[in-house]
């Protein structure tokens, strides 16, 4: 199979856990994720398979839409619930207004150090490795942007909130900070992924569900087409020679197809819907001023 299948990830499972499973259940060789959950997240995790992981470099998923729950009064070494207590404060003196401001006071740009209990690398190593041997590094903060904060409930101490960010923000890391401008700490005790880019919970299914639509047969009505999510790219359509070029290494004359693009944008090219490369626009000869096509990824 070729495409992508969004899985409904439960808690208790890495990322990498979960592609496993889905090789296994689809006895598929060629798979792999995108999109890193946290073992104890749930949510969209999208999983490519086969012709599908081609397409993963030119997905389009700068924003991301999380339903987390937030609890007042303990920060924790892993910014979430699966750490370990490291500071305790009074929470009781705050009012739900002021909690309310104060993650509203979020939305927009900003900078966000990454957690010590994450996979971005420093020297080439995972900082969660070196956070369990006990190592805490200076890390750069990263520029964030925190597009709406929707406040669901506030039961002090807990908070649920629904935001959507860009991608590479660290929700438990919010949670976090929030604790520290309360005064009291914070840390994340439920996250559940509701959107990345172009997928949603309403394509995903459970490893459970997965298995069954196998057995029935049915499996493949999950399959979301690479033409499909790469679908934020402008399309150029071939023709059947054009593609049989494409295939051989020959990419097609624009011809006028990509006046109204820039130069280094990217396009699909399409026979009907039918994902047939992604290619880069570039010029022609020097000073000529008419522009050409590279190709970048071809898909079988």
């Amino acid at each position: 199979m070729d495409g992508f299948i969004v899985i409904d990830k439960p808690a208790g499972l890495t990322s990498h856990d979960i592609v496993a499973r889905v090789r296994r259940i689809l006895n598929q060789k060629k798979a792999g994720h995108t999109g890193t959950l946290d073992p104890f997240a749930t949510g969209v995790l999208p999983v490519a398979l086969g012709e599908g992981t081609k397409a993963i470099p030119f997905l389009d998923e700068a924003v991301k839409e999380y339903r987390a729950t937030m609890v007042l009064g303990a920060s924790t070494d892993t910014q979430d619930c699966t750490g370990t207590v490291v500071k305790e404060g009074d929470w009781t003196r705050l009012c739900p207004e002021a909690v309310r401001e104060a993650l509203g006071a979020l939305v927009g740009k900003g900078t966000q150090v990454p957690p010590m209990y994450s996979a971005v690398k420093q020297g080439g190593v995972p900082l969660y490795r070196l956070a369990r041997k006990g190592c805490e590094v200076e890390r750069a903060p990263r520029d964030i942007e925190i597009h709406s904060i929707l406040v669901e409930q506030v039961e002090l101490p807990k908070i649920v909130f629904v935001v959507s960010c860009s991608r590479g923000t660290y929700v438990r890391t919010l949670a976090h900070d929030m604790g520290e401008r309360l005064g009291c700490g914070a840390h994340l005790a439920a996250l559940r992924r509701t959107r990345s880019g172009p997928f949603d919970l309403s394509r995903a299914v459970s490893l459970d569900d997965l298995a069954r639509l196998k057995d029935e047969g049915t499996v493949k009505s999950l399959l979301l087409s690479p033409n499909a999510v790469v679908g934020h790219l402008p399309a150029i359509a071939l023709t059947d020679e054009e593609v049989r070029k494409v295939y051989c290494g020959v990419p097609p004359q624009a011809n006028g197809r990509c006046d109204l693009f820039g130069e280094g944008g990217r396009v699909r090219l399409v026979r009907q819907d039918r994902l047939i490369a992604i290619a880069e626009i570039g010029f022609g000869k020097p000073g000529d001023g008419n522009k050409s096509l590279r190709l970048i990824r071809v898909f079988n």
